[in-house]
């Protein structure tokens, strides 16, 4: 017998949720939700009936949906995985017995995906100390990703009640995550906002793109401030207020100013600093602890990659 994970989703964030009209093709959206798995994967998910909607089998990839509506999704394993625990080191922030806080290197996966079935965060974790179980058979735990090449704090869950508490203070934005980034070119203003939806690219799937609302993409905001003007260069500080997949990214190289040694939304020369990945790193990580309520502020410190680029940089033009 095959074994499978399944996915439950709250549909959310659809447009004006007073406005009945602006719904989405089902596939469409899970393809936006969901970026471990392709469209077509979708598609044949649906059409093997492992999709409901609202607790009724979906017939169609056409059908669509709206904020409210509730989709369960059961994931045949083709190979099933067996997530081991890995002795790889962790650089903890913060720990106790209902939650754990990372300070992620870059180069390392949030958890077990296509390619990656293993070295992961969630194997390295598991070798330390137990996960809630509701976050799925791959990602035990996981309240929020962060993409492998970028560094900093990411929070996990050890039970399912922290789990759904600090996904609810994401989802109410009680729960900030702030970044620093270094991106090419000098912003002509010192601070801003970018209110731009994100969605999957129409042509290359392992990209998001800034894609309208009513073509799939899903409500994205970013708050930026100049940190530092490095010449030609800036170090930037970013604060989410949603959290869609690569958004500071993206919206980074929409206004023209993309993340250094960003791989898939830059097309910058090398600056001559060995990056392992983009310079964007999860710096400070605030919320609410779930059982006591006390407020948690986790900063991580750069790596020292990114320490390097700016230093380079700061010689470059004469700052010590």
């Amino acid at each position: 017998m095959k074994s499978e994970s399944s996915i439950f989703i709250q549909v959310e964030d659809i447009g004006n949720p007073t406005e009945s009209k602006l719904a989405q093709r089902l596939d469409l959206w899970l393809a936006n939700e969901l970026p471990d798995l392709s469209r077509s994967r979708i598609q044949n998910l649906i059409s093997q009936g492992n999709v409901t909607l609202n607790e009724s089998i979906c017939k169609s990839k056409k059908e669509n949906v709206k904020n409210g509506d509730r989709i369960h999704i059961a994931i045949p394993d083709a190979e099933p995985l067996d997530l081991k625990p890995e002795a790889i080191p962790l650089d903890i922030l913060y720990e106790d017995d209902f939650l754990i806080i990372i300070n992620k290197p870059a180069g390392l996966v949030v958890h077990p995906a296509a390619g990656h079935p293993n070295g992961t965060l969630v194997n390295a974790l598991l070798s330390h100390c137990p996960l809630a179980e509701i976050g799925g058979v791959l990602r035990p735990g996981i309240v929020h990703r962060l993409d492998k090449d970028t560094s900093g704090a990411i929070v996990v869950a050890k039970t399912d009640f922290a789990h759904q508490n600090l996904q609810a203070q994401l989802k109410a934005k009680t729960a900030r995550r702030q970044y620093l980034g270094v991106v090419y070119g000098a912003l002509k203003t010192e601070k801003g906002t970018i209110d731009l939806p994100i969605g999957r690219h129409p042509v290359d799937r392992k990209k998001m793109a800034v894609v309208t609302i009513e073509k799939g993409g899903r409500a994205a905001v970013t708050h930026w401030q100049i940190k530092e003007r490095l010449g030609n260069y800036t170090l930037m500080h970013f604060q989410l207020e949603t959290g869609r997949t690569h958004q500071i990214r993206v919206h980074a190289a929409q206004i023209g100013h993309p993340i250094i040694g960003d791989p898939l939304y830059s097309s910058h020369p090398d600056i001559g600093v060995n990056l392992t990945g983009q310079a964007l790193h999860a710096w400070q990580l605030k919320l609410q602890h779930p059982v006591s309520g006390e407020s948690i502020e986790a900063i991580a410190p750069l790596p020292n990659e990114f320490n390097t680029l700016l230093a380079v940089l700061r010689r470059r033009v004469g700052v010590h």
